[in-house]
């Protein structure tokens, strides 16, 4: 299987010493780049390569220690620069073994446009290399491509790749919980459980027969399966907070009148539902204008 090196490009409106700056910086590129927890610059002599270590924080239980060789950079005389790196890591755990790569800037009428490539070997041989191609190559090669996102929107508009992540992670955080509430509820009490509680409530509040009442609740659990994977496709996920805003509201109304009881229940409708109306309000507020990493060319 031949593997393909990773590419992103992408164009920040921004003067070529600011993009320069913000990912040859050790400590400003550590805050933008999702692949580095941090990075440190190793003492050097003049005309020397500039040797570095960096590190990147898998789990509170797991970090990945690695080096790195700038082995090169250069000014064109149109003004282009580019910084040639080689890099690795001995510990076993990590899916990279050693690679190469480069970064290049190249001055626009407005703005740089700002690229990367780069290869690597895979570690762990013959499964390493299919884990590799089809599963870690394709998560790095999007990390990097939203990396130089949250990069752009930092040059561009001022707002910080702390505040940027925490905003994306949050967002999709909640939209993977509320994927799984959906799909759980609609499924096991409804679909696989018929539970007798949802059917009882169903009936209290529509006069209808127990088959009736029994192919209504089984509809009801696959628009709640549904839309509980429109949350994994649906991109623009405000708008499914908005929807949620409204819903839980009314679903808790509802659960009202059917079994007043329900109330003093633990784990009851009503504090149930105003957890989610809180946590979609969150979702709602966070959710505005996130990096991408579908800003950024991935080939050339």
């Amino acid at each position: 299987m031949k593997k393909k090196p990773i590419y992103v490009e992408i164009e920040i409106d921004s003067h070529i010493d600011d993009v320069w700056d913000a990912s040859q910086d050790p400590d400003l590129h550590s805050q933008w780049d999702l692949r580095f927890s941090s990075i440190t610059y190793l003492p050097k002599k003049d005309g020397e390569p500039q040797m570095f270590t960096y590190k990147r924080s898998v789990s509170p239980l797991l970090t990945v220690e690695g080096w790195g060789k700038s082995t090169g950079t250069f000014n064109k005389g149109d003004g282009t620069r580019s910084s040639s790196l080689h890099f690795g890591t001995d510990q076993w755990v990590s899916p990279i073994k050693e690679g190469k790569g480069y970064w290049k800037y190249e001055p626009q009428q407005k703005g740089t446009k700002f690229l990367t490539q780069y290869d690597y070997d895979a570690n762990f041989g013959s499964i390493g290399k299919a884990f590799d191609a089809f599963v870690f190559r394709p998560i790095i090669g999007w990390g990097t491509a939203l990396s130089f996102d949250v990069l752009k929107r930092w040059l561009e508009k001022g707002e910080s790749p702390r505040s940027q992540y925490y905003r994306f992670f949050t967002t999709y955080g909640l939209a993977m919980l509320f994927a799984f509430v959906w799909i759980y509820h609609g499924l096991l009490p409804k679909i696989i459980g018929m539970h007798p509680e949802e059917k009882r409530m169903l009936a209290s509040t529509i006069p209808f027969d127990d088959p009736t009442i029994t192919a209504i609740m089984i509809g009801i659990g696959i628009a709640e399966v549904l839309f509980g994977v429109l949350w994994l496709i649906y991109k623009r996920k405000k708008h499914l907070f908005t929807l949620q805003l409204i819903i839980f509201p009314l679903l808790t109304i509802a659960a009202m009148i059917a079994a007043p009881e329900a109330a003093i229940h633990p784990f009851n409708p009503v504090t149930f539902n105003l957890s989610l109306f809180v946590l979609s309000l969150i979702g709602y507020f966070s959710s505005d204008c996130l990096p991408t990493a579908k800003s950024c060319k991935r080939k050339r």
